[in-house]
């Protein structure tokens, strides 16, 4: 968490660091207590690959993912969800409060995110909920490619 705060000062970033009593386990519960829009909910999955880790930031409002169209965008023959034990080992983190940025990873944004002045995710711990902007979102990751935003 404050390795977090301390990347978000360094690079000058505009953030809202939000506090709740109880963890938020998906993106209709975070908007609902929130008080925002699914879209602005952006969780953080760990992905495996035959490469390696990376983080794929999505919007709230994407539902399920095509982990085939993924892997086909950045070059990987497979990718599927790490396992909870490996996403702990290689972030830190527990599955569900790995932050936005600061995990290191390389890291595929959803473009869906811009349509959305703010959007809001992990901070590194299940209660707190980090508010930002989607173009400083990107400029504290490593983004090795990106998402299509969905048709209107």
């Amino acid at each position: 968490m404050d390795m977090l705060k301390e990347l978000l000062q360094q690079n000058d970033v505009d953030y809202e660091w939000i506090s709740h009593d109880r963890p938020i386990r998906t993106a209709q519960e975070g908007a609902a207590m929130l008080g925002i829009e699914v879209g602005q909910t952006a969780p953080t999955l760990v992905l495996k690959s035959e490469n390696g880790y990376m983080a794929l930031i999505l919007s709230g409002s994407r539902g399920r993912i095509e982990l085939k169209s993924v892997a086909e965008l950045v070059g990987c023959s497979q990718l599927k969800m790490a396992p909870p034990h490996e996403v702990e080992q290689i972030t830190g983190y527990t599955v569900g409060s790995v932050p936005l940025a600061g995990h290191a990873l390389p890291t595929i944004l959803d473009r869906e995110l811009y349509r959305h002045s703010s959007i809001y995710g992990g901070t590194g711990v299940g209660t707190n909920t980090l508010k930002i902007k989607p173009a400083d979102l990107e400029k504290l990751n490593q983004v090795i490619a990106f998402l299509p935003a969905l048709p209107e």
